[in-house]
């Protein structure tokens, strides 16, 4: 019997050039992953941190207890898989046919760790006091100084920023329009480049040195802040700290509010549905004359976190509570830089904190 004799050396051959030619472009998977991948992860976490922070500030409207859940550690890791196969069919009289078949998968698998804050982490970050350094790291990062002033101070010597709205909503209005004529003043030298502030210890005591350039000790607003708040104008600095010296014309004492605080008297910006109002949910707060005062008069140039039955269509960052949405909307500017601001300062609460909480680990890609 005479055998037919069929060459398939050359096309064996090819079959694991195709292969690892199909690998060898996996090799720039890792790249393209982590671009990809980290952009993903960069937008979760700050979306979801926003997200949080707005959900806090509506409970604490709504007097209900804030919770924060800190997301500690992000962890991927990533499994390659490949598969390869070749076929031939010999058949008399015709040329060999050979099939060339490949694939190959990745697997993502994530773990996320939670770190909810309390103990002694949840009263240094959120009860403490901010210290008058932060404040003035928030100056020189760029921030209106009015912005600053109004969010973290309750007063400024006998000049009140409606320090009852530091906790829950107050029953009556509150004393700040001095306040905000003040701090306008200071972002008017602010604006005009003669104004900038110092941080320093002295005698251990944190102090602020509030500094007016020459050119700007006798312009309006430098006297009318300093007629304002009772000190002497014309001066070349002042001194803002926790302890001033008595008889000195050149001390501001202030009162800082703790991180709650902030968060207590943003939440007053939060316009909760009228339902909610009717029924009590929400406290109503009222003028000397009886009349229902707006809050808006107060952080109306803040923040303003509307409400409504559905979904919202522009919004730069909205969260679902109580039946309702609560959102920023995404083409008002002041609103999305005081909330900017305030997660600064929450990131900045944790700066020298050892955390020592349990913690949550999931699997969520397992």
């Amino acid at each position: 019997m005479k055998l037919k004799k069929i060459r398939i050396t050359s096309a064996l051959f090819f079959i694991p050039i195709t292969f690892f030619a199909s690998i060898s472009g996996c090799t720039n998977l890792g790249p393209t992953t982590l671009k990809s991948e980290r952009s993903n992860y960069n937008l979760a976490v700050q979306r979801t941190n926003d997200e949080q922070l707005l959900l806090n500030l509506a409970r604490l409207k709504y007097r209900d207890t804030p919770f924060f859940m800190e997301v500690s550690s992000v962890a991927s890791q990533f499994t390659l898989s490949t598969t390869a196969n070749a076929s031939a069919t010999l058949q008399e009289g015709v040329k060999g046919l050979f099939g060339l078949g490949g694939s190959f998968g990745m697997t993502e698998k994530p773990t996320v760790t939670y770190s909810p804050l309390q103990g002694d982490q949840f009263i240094q970050r959120v009860l403490s006091p901010l210290p008058l350094e932060t404040i003035t790291l928030l100056f020189h990062s760029g921030w209106s100084v009015e912005r600053i002033f109004r969010l973290c101070f309750q007063r400024m010597n006998n000049v009140k920023n409606a320090p009852g709205a530091s906790g829950p909503t107050p029953k009556k209005a509150p004393q700040f329009k001095e306040f905000i004529e003040a701090t306008k003043y200071l972002r008017e030298l602010q604006s005009q480049d003669t104004l900038n502030l110092f941080f320093q210890k002295q005698d251990g005591v944190p102090q602020i040195i509030l500094q007016i350039d020459e050119e700007g000790e006798n312009l309006e607003p430098a006297n009318n802040f300093a007629k304002a708040l009772n000190v002497e104008p014309g001066r070349e600095k002042y001194i803002i700290t926790f302890s001033p010296k008595h008889n000195e014309l050149d001390q501001i004492r202030v009162v800082t509010r703790s991180l709650l605080g902030i968060l207590f008297y943003l939440s007053q910006a939060v316009e909760a549905p009228e339902q909610d109002i009717r029924a009590g949910k929400v406290t109503r707060t009222l003028k000397s004359s009886g009349e229902t005062f707006d809050w808006r008069e107060l952080t109306g140039e803040l923040l303003r976190i509307q409400s409504k039955p559905n979904r919202p269509e522009n919004s730069t960052l909205m969260v679902f509570y109580r039946n309702t949405w609560f959102y920023i909307d995404d083409s008002d500017l002041k609103s999305k830089s005081t909330f900017s601001l305030l997660s600064q300062i929450f990131s900045l609460q944790a700066g020298k904190i050892k955390d020592n909480s349990p913690v949550l680990t999931l699997g969520v890609g397992q």
